[in-house]
């Protein structure tokens, strides 16, 4: 579901083609439908962080077709917008499926220009089935307890105890939530965004969503057009690979940008010590993994555990010199230490992680086919880990669960729109939770929308990151509903961040803002 040093683009990134203003609208009375809406009733919550965010919950059907039916409750966080000024509520989503949102409002409104934030009701929400809504679910408490077995199933006895472990968990959500899980998807969570829209009296909402929020704009524009006003997606899912086929692309993403922080590593050899050539430092990392399958690191890092802990690292190079000193210490030195202390800021899972896992495999094994078939499964997997084999395996267990989900599939969103207003897509090149072919084609989709592109970057979730370039283009937009324009398949164009130093000392080596937005925006182990 974190921050970098801001730095200013050149001048030929910057201008990038002519910018086309959109008219501002005025606030806007509610309708018909807003009218009978309960009014929300907000109570400070601050935090330290965010002092002034505020806090209410709003009852939503179940089953939107059945409105009078069994409710549900979401939790809702809000910052109120202080200038005259007032261009209505934007609400913001950190992806997931399974993210929480009640801080992200928070984060926003801090970091968005104050000018900029102060015009709207910033509105974070935790979708159904999340966090502090009610019920939040949580299938199988401790699914990722350390030590798992070995994700790569070079076995038969190794591959049925994955599927069993699988199986498990999709037993495990039926009987649970057997009366929830027809309803845990993504159009039922859009819908419940309009019920949101309507409690606060809005004619229109402004969007904001990184991740898997990008595919609910998306779909929340298909469905609702004329309730969206503006609508940022950033880190955009593919919405024509959902969900079996994205995964499997983000094998070969992930296994990129692997090899990217291998390189990055054997650029600092004089650091690392651990070689002056990416081909030479990833095999000591395949060796080190080896290594782990056969004995844990002080009993709770083995090689799966090794997985989830240098994944981040493919959603933020931020996590880069951290890790690097982890696989240095241990190959160089015997010493596994600094490992195990980055699992447990890393990869380790606490209540949380069960929960949004819970709701991930929830809303993906719902949302779209999945093959019923594990042969189907097992053919495509050996072909894509050939050539990528960093995370491939360890994805497959992750979404495994779909094979077996208790419930029936739907069919997934054409979410192709051109009577939506003008939407901005952000999007990295190298991103490999988000490849970038799907934001090109998500941009051919939605008619009206310009791309700006991070020119070289690698990051999952880029604006309000560091990047003045790319925040430039996303305070226009929220300013006034300005958005680049120009002839062909990127409107603009800013250069990425540089990537970190190697540590100087236990300070991290990127800004505070970059890492506080990947806190916020969700991974998946």
């Amino acid at each position: 579901m974190r921050e970098r040093a801001a730095v200013l683009c050149g001048a030929a990134a910057v201008v990038a083609g002519a910018l086309t203003a959109v008219p501002a609208e005025a606030s806007t009375p509610p309708t018909a439908d807003t009218a009978h809406a309960a009014p929300l009733t907000w109570k400070k919550c601050g935090t330290k962080k965010y002092p002034t965010l505020q806090c209410a919950s709003l009852k939503v059907p179940l089953d939107h077709s059945r409105p009078r039916g069994r409710q549900i409750t979401l939790a809702l966080s809000r910052v109120p917008h202080t200038a005259k000024k007032f261009q209505g509520p934007l609400l913001v989503n950190p992806g997931g499926p399974g993210g929480s949102g009640l801080n992200l409002a928070g984060f926003v409104a801090s970091t968005l220009p104050r000018a900029v934030a102060a015009q709207y009701d910033v509105i974070g929400f935790d979708p159904r089935g999340v966090g502090k809504s009610k019920p939040a679910l949580d299938c199988r408490p401790g699914h990722f307890a350390a030590v798992r077995g070995d994700a790569v199933p070079s076995t038969f006895q190794i591959e049925q105890a994955n599927l069993r472990r699988a199986e498990t968990f999709a037993r495990a959500c039926g009987e649970k939530y057997g009366d929830v899980l027809p309803y845990i998807d993504t159009v039922s969570t859009v819908r419940d965004m309009d019920r949101i829209r309507a409690a606060l009296g809005a004619r229109q909402i402004n969007y904001f969503g990184y991740s898997y929020g990008t595919y609910l704009g998306a779909v929340y524009a298909k469905l609702f057009p004329e309730r969206v006003r503006r609508a940022a997606l950033d880190s955009v899912v593919d919405p024509t690979g959902v969900w079996y086929a994205s995964n499997l692309a983000q094998d070969h993403a992930f296994n990129a940008r692997h090899r990217a922080f291998m390189a990055w590593v054997a650029k600092h050899n004089s650091t690392y010590r651990l070689g002056t050539h990416p081909e030479l430092v990833g095999a000591k990392w395949y060796a080190m993994r080896a290594a782990l399958a056969r004995t844990a690191a002080g009993g709770k890092v083995g090689a799966s555990e090794l997985d989830d802990t240098y994944v981040p690292g493919g959603y933020y190079n931020g996590h880069w010199p951290h890790l690097a000193e982890a696989f240095a210490a241990y190959v160089n030195d015997k010493n596994a230490d600094l490992l195990i202390e980055a699992y447990d800021k890393l990869g380790a899972a606490d209540a949380s992680d069960d929960n949004g896992y819970s709701i991930y495999a929830s809303v993906q094994c719902r949302d779209a086919a999945w093959p019923r078939d594990w042969h189907v499964w097992r053919a495509d997997n050996w072909v894509v880990y050939a050539k990528a084999p960093f995370m491939t395996w360890s994805n497959a267990w992750y979404n495994a669960p779909c094979a077996f989900w208790p419930t029936s599939s739907l069919h997934s969103m054409n979410v192709a729109n051109a009577k939506v207003p003008p939407v901005l897509l952000f999007q990295a090149t190298e991103d490999a939770a988000t490849p970038y072919a799907g934001a090109v084609t998500a941009h051919r989709l939605l008619a009206r929308s310009s791309l700006v592109v991070e020119q070289g970057g690698g990051n999952h979730g880029i604006t309000l990151g560091g990047n003045a370039c790319l925040d430039k283009y996303l305070t226009a937009y929220l300013t006034d509903g300005t958005v680049p324009r120009r002839r062909g398949a990127v409107d603009a164009v800013c250069e990425a961040l540089p990537d970190p130093k190697p540590l100087s000392s236990k300070v991290a080596s990127t800004s505070s803002r970059g890492a506080e937005l990947h806190e916020l925006v969700g991974f998946r182990r």
